[in-house]
């Protein structure tokens, strides 16, 4: 006899195994020597210039993952229906343009509150400067953040998608698993040949790379699937992918005359 799980719960817990799996699968790639050559930064990097253990990074984004287990199930209780009776699907057509909605409100809000937590001294200090422990950044420090910042970004972030694009929880399921997969491969730290994100975005592990630099730190704020908003206001830094002596590949910036005028 099967056991029925609703799919509210199944949107709310699929995107974390889907976290973990995602991120262990490139934890199981950094023990591969041969794909040094794909790295973006040296090996030894990690340990020089990250300032956080990787113990606490697993403590951190566990306690993230907390906060958005008590609002998903918290917004499922409020808006859902008391009959138990799951909403029906719509066509694959309004699928699609449900997914490209909540991906354009997920982006236009994390750049402008990603943005002013770089603008704003007292946030960056205290709350955004978490992230940046990361310096170079690896798989499962994709949601290493703030309690406060994964709330305001992440967790409200993805409700409003939800609740904006019209999905249902079924759909969320999809939803939600894609973008934890995309943000986990854009902290990854490899350029991978064949990688489709990569083809299909040009916000990817490289271009976020670079916003992880200090010469980054006032570009590339969009996250995590568009660079529509960096383009728009100005905070696009276009970068060059170049083989690193001594193996592997380096994104460097590539500014353009306004860029180094506003600098």
């Amino acid at each position: 006899m099967p056991i029925g799980v609703s799919d509210e719960l199944l949107g709310t817990f699929v995107p974390i195994a889907v976290y973990w799996l995602y991120s262990g699968l490139y934890v199981a790639l950094d023990g591969v020597e041969r794909l040094d050559a794909y790295r973006l930064h040296p090996r030894g990097e990690e340990a020089a210039r990250n300032v956080v253990s990787r113990a606490a990074v697993v403590r951190g984004v566990l306690v993230q993952q907390a906060f958005q287990v008590v609002v998903a199930l918290t917004l499922f209780a409020v808006i859902g229906d008391e009959s138990g009776i799951a909403p029906k699907q719509p066509s694959a057509v309004v699928i699609v343009l449900q997914f490209i909605i909540a991906m354009f409100v997920m982006d236009t809000w994390q750049y402008f509150m990603h943005r002013y937590m770089h603008i704003n001294k007292f946030l960056y200090k205290h709350i955004h400067s978490k992230h940046h422990t990361l310096v170079v950044p690896y798989s499962f420090g994709a949601l290493y953040n703030h309690p406060l910042e994964g709330l305001i970004l992440d967790t409200i972030g993805g409700a409003l998608s939800f609740l904006l694009s019209g999905m249902t929880p079924r759909t969320s399921i999809f939803f939600f698993s894609f973008a934890t997969i995309k943000t986990v491969d854009d902290h990854c730290g490899l350029w991978l040949p064949g990688n489709i994100l990569h083809a299909l975005f040009n916000n990817n592990t490289a271009y976020h790379d670079i916003h992880h630099q200090l010469y980054g730190n006032k570009y590339n704020f969009s996250q995590p699937f568009f660079v529509l908003w960096d383009k728009i206001l100005g905070t696009y830094m276009p970068y060059s992918l170049e083989h690193r002596k001594g193996g592997g590949f380096e994104s460097r910036p590539v500014k353009s005359v306004e860029q180094t005028k506003a600098d």
